[in-house]
């Protein structure tokens, strides 16, 4: 009797592993549709993170005008910067890091201390968060030419109307205590 229970336990786990054997795993190349055949655009059926065939934005460049003062803090000079960004929101991150850098000794950023929290277009009204450390303070001329160097950034694109800058989500009265800020500020 135990030989025949043996026999077919033996017999049910071969037919189980033969069942499994036939199944295609969609590791291999040339396995079932939407795993790993290629795409329309080159791109495999699941890629990194499981994304199942979801077509990655392409990675965009362009140049764009930022705006500086001269060493001296007495005028607005416009510089020249490229950014790369995939999404509209990653565009005006770069962007503001755009205000935040110079490879100029002549063009000096106003932004340079001052981090963006977040940043967010909606009905043509860009909004961005910033946090302002004391030691970002640039007394009220430099506050003046921030928020202009700001404007001026930000208004080239054509899809942003109005700017509204929270200081740790909040609005505030001024940037820096000297320049009263508009809500929104519009083109």
């Amino acid at each position: 009797m135990n030989k025949k229970i043996w026999s077919a336990g033996f017999l049910a786990a071969v037919m189980l592993l033969g069942a499994g054997c036939g199944q295609n795993n969609g590791t291999e190349p040339g396995s079932a549709p939407g795993h790993n055949e290629p795409a329309p655009g080159g791109q495999t059926g699941q890629g990194a993170g499981g994304d199942n065939g979801a077509v990655q934005p392409e990675v965009q460049s362009e140049s764009i005008k930022a705006y500086y003062t001269d060493p001296d803090l007495m005028e607005l000079r416009e510089g020249v910067a490229e950014i790369s960004y995939e999404t509209p929101e990653e565009k005006y991150k770069a962007a503001y890091e755009a205000l935040q850098t110079s490879e100029s000794e002549e063009l000096i950023p106003l932004w340079e201390k001052i981090d963006l929290n977040s940043v967010a277009l909606a009905d043509g009204t860009l909004t961005l968060d910033v946090h302002i450390p004391a030691e970002a303070n640039l007394g009220a001329g430099g506050e003046a030419f921030a928020i202009d160097a700001l404007k001026n950034t930000f208004f080239q694109f054509e899809e942003v109307n109005a700017i509204q800058i929270l200081i740790d989500g909040q609005q505030a009265e001024s940037l820096m205590g000297h320049v009263t800020l508009e809500y929104p500020m519009t083109r």
